[in-house]
């Protein structure tokens, strides 16, 4: 065999052993892209977890930034900001994901609830659910003209009793994510029943066109009555009915 003939077989027989080791090493790159997709199962497999009740111990942390403004045990000093302390869990998770949604509007709130899970939500609930509210005083001019709307209604108007769904003492029915409305801040009530009675809902939902169509029928001077006496409204003592502190 010549030197020519001999490099040309040479040169072929590496040719086709690099071409072998190449074609050798191509299964091993394969699992690739299924490594890759794991990150959206594991992610998907977290956004499926089951939602738990509300811890209030995880919440307490997570609530330290609502302080600011509604008060590190959830009873706010300014009147616009509404009080939190013993309002029910399922309540505030709702309105924190309302803000998120955007379907309640409020730029603060907006920043303050994107970060949040739903589980975060209902953690922050907890916690705020979890502290006592303290009472607040009616004006006694108001007094009867409230307590009337919100014991009795008015039927002819077509107004309900506020009782029937917040309850006789005001401290509202977290099943059915009602709010407590006992001792929270007449001004920061009657501005949102105003908002409602303007024609502004949080939502489109049925549950969130319940108070809208409510307000719709309110004077302005019912909107006082009611905001005044559910400040004042507290918990029976001694067996006595609810009644508004004066």
């Amino acid at each position: 065999m010549s030197f020519r003939r001999t490099v040309a077989f040479a040169v072929t027989l590496a040719f086709s052993a690099a071409a072998a080791a190449q074609g050798a090493a191509q299964p091993t790159a394969a699992p690739a892209p299924a490594a890759s997709a794991a990150a959206p199962a594991a992610a998907a497999a977290v956004a499926a977890a089951p939602l738990k009740p509300g811890d209030a111990a995880a919440g307490q942390g997570k609530a330290a930034v609502c302080g600011a403004c509604h008060g590190m045990d959830g009873n706010s000093s300014d009147a616009q900001y509404p009080k939190l302390a013993g309002q029910n869990e399922q309540y505030i998770a709702r309105q924190l994901g309302s803000f998120k949604s955007s379907a309640r509007m409020n730029p603060i709130m907006l920043g303050m609830a994107s970060a949040l899970s739903e589980q975060d939500m209902h953690d922050v609930g907890a916690y705020f659910a979890s502290k006592q509210s303290l009472p607040g005083v009616a004006d006694d001019k108001l007094v009867k003209t409230g307590e009337t709307l919100y014991r009795q209604g008015d039927a002819a108007r077509g107004i309900p009793a506020c009782m029937a769904c917040h309850g006789p003492d005001g401290r509202g029915n977290p099943g059915a994510a009602y709010p407590q409305l006992a001792g929270q801040w007449a001004d920061y009530v009657q501005r949102t029943l105003k908002v409602w009675h303007d024609g502004t809902t949080w939502g489109s939902d049925d549950h969130a066109q319940i108070m809208p169509t409510i307000a719709k029928r309110l004077t302005d001077a019912d909107i006082a009555a009611l905001a005044t006496y559910v400040e004042g409204l507290h918990a029976a003592v001694d067996g006595a009915a609810p009644a508004a502190a004066r």
